[in-house]
């Protein structure tokens, strides 16, 4: 049974264990075929809410070396579930009728077949690409692979990803591997992240 912090959405529950702001660092090294490119970052991470059954997320990294700005991205995580009347969209279209899941109990029903809650999130670059990731949260452990990439005629070739997150020893974990410039799935970038609010 999931426990519910009064201070979210009952909806967020699985997911609160994100909730706060994430500083550390990673590395990065991708394999062009001809080279590898290995960099140090630093990065920080913050997932937050605004009421809503979603969680906000932006990240933002530099190079270790010079302290310059790296790369960036933001998004929106969710449990996966049909939407109901007393959802809002599409659009600005509010919600008819009463929200639904707003209790443990109600959010109790969507626990999979796994013990886990399956979760989606959407992820901008601004270099062009939005990647949509499906996959599951169970306990402290999160596992994501993208069901779709959406690019600009003008992004660079990028076809598939997957991530892990999880909480070890206090510390956020993660890892990405992506399908990228013509080369398959393989290993991308990783980080260790502490919360610092």
């Amino acid at each position: 049974m999931i426990e519910l912090d009064a201070d979210i959405p009952a909806e967020l529950a699985p997911l609160s264990w994100l909730i706060g702001v994430w500083e550390g660092t990673g590395v990065v090294s991708f394999d062009h075929g001809e080279s590898t490119e290995t960099l140090e970052f630093g990065q920080r991470v913050s997932f937050s809410h605004d009421g809503l059954p979603h969680l906000n997320y932006s990240s933002t990294t530099w190079r270790l070396s010079d302290g310059l700005p790296h790369v960036s991205e933001m998004g929106y995580w969710r449990l996966s579930r049909p939407a109901t009347p007393g959802d809002a969209g599409p659009g600005m279209l509010g919600p008819v009728g009463d929200r639904p899941y707003t209790t443990a109990s109600q959010v109790e029903e969507l626990r999979n077949d796994a013990d886990g809650f399956d979760i989606e999130a959407s992820i901008v670059h601004p270099e062009g690409v939005t990647e949509l990731y499906l996959g599951q949260v169970r306990q402290a452990r999160i596992d994501l692979a993208t069901d779709a990439v959406v690019r600009t005629a003008g992004a660079k070739e990028y076809a598939a990803a997957t991530r892990l997150y999880g909480l070890v020893e206090g510390h956020l974990l993660w890892a990405w591997d992506v399908a990228a410039l013509g080369r398959p799935l393989a290993t991308h970038a990783s980080g260790r992240l502490a919360k610092v609010d």
